[in-house]
């Protein structure tokens, strides 16, 4: 430890968890550590400072911006701080640090100079949303924001479309409707979900429904931070009309359609993964 009672021989990383709604939210230990900390590396400035101002607390080091358009650069000035011993903080704007957030190349770049890295775990909006949808939590897959292009967002989800476990997805809410009609298209009308809405804010709503009636609903406009949580795939649901499918496509080959369109069709009209009617087909 150096003469000033801070710098070690090793530097630290420290990954903290910022509250996605209440100031209140804060640990004993996030509040120790903003006031401690020789370096804070914050995604935006303006709202750290506004999250201390209703803390009451102060910030003993030196704050620097470390956001999406200078993630890069500011990953290796950072990691230049922690080889120089000192400890850097970590926090977004809310929730965990590179949960779509900042923090998962410093972390690497810690990682791999051997740096130790810690954690204040904190608020997550992913685990939160998928506490409240009142969907199966015993497995669960965190899938990010989907692709802004229609295209690439039908690829994405469709490849999700077999997917067993629930689905937990980020959205801006200009997109939402959006997203949740490709999502009904890709994985069933009828697919049970939830828009979680301003999580633990005044005016926090959860929607509960299938994906085509929740596009509907956000068709109307939403506003706020949103968390979308869909169910898995339950292939059991399936074996009582798959018969019926297959029957469906062997009819529209007798009609002139060609068996991989036929099964195309029925199976996007099911709301159905094709590789499961295609698979059925063949046996059949």
């Amino acid at each position: 430890m150096g003469e000033d009672g801070r710098v070690t021989d090793n530097g630290r990383l420290v990954l903290a968890g910022a509250p996605i709604g209440q100031a209140g939210d804060v640990s004993p230990r996030l509040r120790e550590a903003l006031e401690t900390a020789d370096v804070v590396a914050a995604e935006d400035t303006r709202r750290l400072r506004r999250l201390t101002s209703d803390l009451g607390a102060e910030i003993g080091g030196r704050i620097v911006s470390y956001y999406d358009a200078n993630e890069v650069a500011r990953a290796a000035e950072l990691l230049e701080v922690l080889q120089a011993g000192y400890t850097v903080l970590v926090v977004t704007d809310a929730g965990m640090p590179g949960v779509s957030d900042p923090g998962y190349r410093l972390t690497r770049l810690a990682v791999d100079a051997g740096i130790m890295v810690t954690s204040l775990p904190g608020p997550s909006a992913v685990t939160t949303a998928l506490a409240v949808s009142g969907l199966p939590s015993d497995r669960f897959c965190f899938e990010g924001f989907p692709p802004r292009k229609q295209g690439e967002r039908t690829r994405r989800l469709a490849a999700l479309a077999a997917e067993e476990r629930t689905m937990v997805f980020f959205e801006a809410p200009h997109r939402l409707a959006a997203s949740l009609a490709a999502m009904a298209e890709a994985f069933g009308a009828d697919r049970p979900a939830a828009v979680c809405r301003e999580l633990t804010k005044t005016y926090e709503e959860v929607r509960r429904g299938g994906l085509g009636e929740l596009a509907e609903w956000a068709a109307q406009g939403v506003k706020g931070e949103i968390t979308v949580v869909v169910a898995g795939y339950v292939q059991e649901a399936l074996e009582p009309v798959i018969e019926d499918l297959v029957a469906e496509v062997a009819r529209r080959e007798e009609a002139g359609v060609q068996r991989k369109h036929a099964i195309v069709d029925v199976a996007k009209a099911a709301g159905i993964p094709k590789r499961d009617l295609y698979d059925a087909v063949h046996r059949a």
